[in-house]
C-alpha cells in the first residue's frame, strides 16, 4: 500500500487500537482513521470489573495508550462517532452526518454489547450493566452507597462483580439460570468451585433460576424470581452475556452468524475488509473450525493480526485463546477453547483452591486452566498446542510432575 492508500478502523476498542499501531510500526505511512462510538479513546476492559470497580486504581489506568499517542503517530482518532453503513461496493463508510470515508482496507472491530433482560422493569434505575466506562464510574459509586445488591448472571462478569461488591461490604444475591456459575464455561465440576468460592464469601447463591421481572417505583426495589421468590434490593447488576455488534456488515450484506465471519487471515466474504477481536467469528486452524473470543488476549492479539494481513503479510491467526480472572483470593489462568468435551481431569486441592483444570476429547487436551497455581501455564500451552493423545491417569496422577504428567503415554499418536 502506499502513502495514499486510506485504511479505516470501525471500532476504538483494544483490538482497533492496537491494529491501528501495528499499522505504523509496520511502515504503513498512508492515512489511518479510527472510528470510536464512544467520547473517549481506547481503553481496556478487564479492569472495570476488578481493581477499577474497587477503587484500587485510576480511570487514566484503562487506556490503551497515552493521551498524544493517537497525534504523534498520525493516527486521526474520532471519538463520538457513529458509523451507519457501509458503502462495500463504493469502499466507504457513511457517517451518521452523512460523511463518507472512503477507504483501501477496512477493518470491523466493533466489539460486542451487553444481552438485555426483556422482563418487566428493566428500565428502572440502579438496573446496570457493565461494559463501559461510563458503566464502572457509575457502579463504583453504587457500590459505596447502597447494602444490598443483586446479580443477575454466574457468568465472568457476574462473578467478578459479585467478588468486587463482597469486597467492599455489600450484600450480595446472585440469581444465575444453571445450576452451578460459570457452567456454560467450565462445566458444572469446575462451576462448582466458584460456587463454593461465592458462597464461602458471603454470596447468596439462587441457582437454576430465572428473573420475572424488577420491581420499583422509579428505582428498584427487588428482583422477582420466576419460582416466586421476591429478593429484596438496592441495586441490580445485569451480567446475561453478550451479543456480537454485527448490524454494519449484516446490512451491508456480509455473511454473519454469530459474528462476523472471516477466515483464518481474518479476511471477511467482502474484498479490503477485515474483523478482528470480540465481533469477529474467526476459522482458526488449530482446531479446524470458527471461533469466536470475547476475551481481552484475542482483541490484543487479533487486532495486529489483522493490520499485518491488510498490509498483505498472509499469516493465518492461529493463537490459543487465552484469558485471566480474578475473584477474591482466586487468580485463575485459561487457555484454550473447549465448547464439549469428554471429561475433566483435575489435579490439585480443590477444597484449597489451588487446582489445574483439563478439558479433554478424544484423548487430546483442549483447554485448561490453573487456579493459583502459577507454574503450570506454560505446560498447559505446550499441551494444547502439540494435539498429542495423552493419558488422563497420567495427567490425574499427584505423583507425576506436571510436566511429565503432560508427555504423551507411551504408544500415542501426536495429532
Amino acid at each position: 500500500m502506499t502513502s495514499r492508500s486510506t485504511f479505516v478502523v470501525v471500532g476504538a476498542g483494544l483490538a482497533g487500537a492496537k491494529a491501528a499501531q501495528t499499522l505504523r510500526e509496520e511502515g504503513f505511512d498512508g492515512r489511518i482513521v479510527l472510528l470510536g462510538a464512544e467520547v473517549q479513546r481506547p481503553y481496556e476492559r478487564p479492569r472495570l470489573s476488578k481493581d477499577l470497580l474497587r477503587g484500587e486504581s485510576e480511570r487514566e489506568s484503562a487506556f490503551v495508550h497515552a493521551e498524544g499517542f493517537y497525534d504523534d503517530h498520525a493516527i486521526e482518532l474520532r471519538t463520538g462517532t457513529m458509523v451507519v453503513s457501509l458503502d462495500l461496493h463504493e469502499r466507504a463508510v457513511v457517517l451518521d452526518g452523512g460523511q463518507r470515508i472512503r477507504y483501501d482496507r477496512l477493518l470491523l472491530a466493533t466489539g460486542a454489547a451487553p444481552r438485555r433482560l426483556a422482563v418487566p422493569g428493566a428500565e428502572l434505575d440502579a438496573v446496570h450493566e457493565l461494559r463501559t466506562l461510563g458503566d464502572c464510574a457509575v457502579l463504583r459509586g453504587e457500590l459505596r452507597a447502597v447494602q444490598r445488591l443483586v446479580v443477575v448472571g454466574g457468568g465472568w462478569i457476574g462473578c467478578e462483580v459479585a467478588a468486587c461488591a463482597r469486597q467492599l461490604g455489600v450484600e450480595v444475591t446472585m440469581i444465575e439460570a444453571t445450576s452451578v456459575p460459570l457452567e456454560r464455561a467450565l462445566g458444572r465440576e469446575i462451576g462448582a468451585v466458584y460456587r463454593d468460592l461465592h458462597a464461602a464469601n458471603g454470596v447468596r447463591m439462587l441457582l437454576g433460576r430465572r428473573v420475572a421481572a424488577f420491581e420499583g417505583d422509579g428505582r428498584v426495589e427487588a428482583v422477582c424470581t420466576a419460582d416466586g421468590e421476591r429478593v429484596v434490593c438496592d441495586a441490580v447488576v445485569v451480567g446475561a452475556g453478550a451479543v456480537p455488534r454485527t448490524a454494519l456488515a449484516r446490512r451491508a450484506g456480509m455473511d454473519v452468524a454469530n459474528g462476523i465471519v472471516v477466515d483464518a487471515y481474518l479476511q471477511s466474504s467482502a474484498p479490503g475488509v477485515f474483523a478482528a477481536g470480540d465481533v469477529a467469528r474467526a476459522q482458526h486452524p488449530r482446531y479446524g473450525r470458527a471461533i469466536r473470543c470475547e476475551h481481552w488476549a484475542n482483541a490484543l492479539h487479533q487486532g495486529p493480526a489483522a493490520a499485518r494481513n491488510m498490509l498483505g503479510a498472509g499469516i493465518a491467526y492461529d493463537r490459543i485463546p487465552t484469558f485471566f480472572s480474578d475473584q477474591y483470593d482466586a487468580g485463575m489462568e485459561h487457555a484454550g477453547h473447549a465448547t464439549s468435551w469428554d471429561e475433566v481431569v483435575v489435579r490439585g486441592d480443590v477444597a484449597a483452591g489451588e487446582l489445574v483444570a483439563l478439558w479433554l476429547r478424544d484423548g487430546r487436551v483442549l483447554a485448561g486452566m490453573n487456579v493459583n497455581v502459577w507454574d503450570a501455564a506454560q505446560d498447559i500451552h505446550a499441551l494444547i498446542g502439540s494435539g498429542a493423545t495423552v493419558d488422563p491417569a497420567r495427567l490425574r496422577d499427584p505423583r507425576n510432575a506436571l510436566a511429565d504428567a503432560f508427555a504423551p503415554a507411551p504408544g500415542a499418536v501426536g495429532g
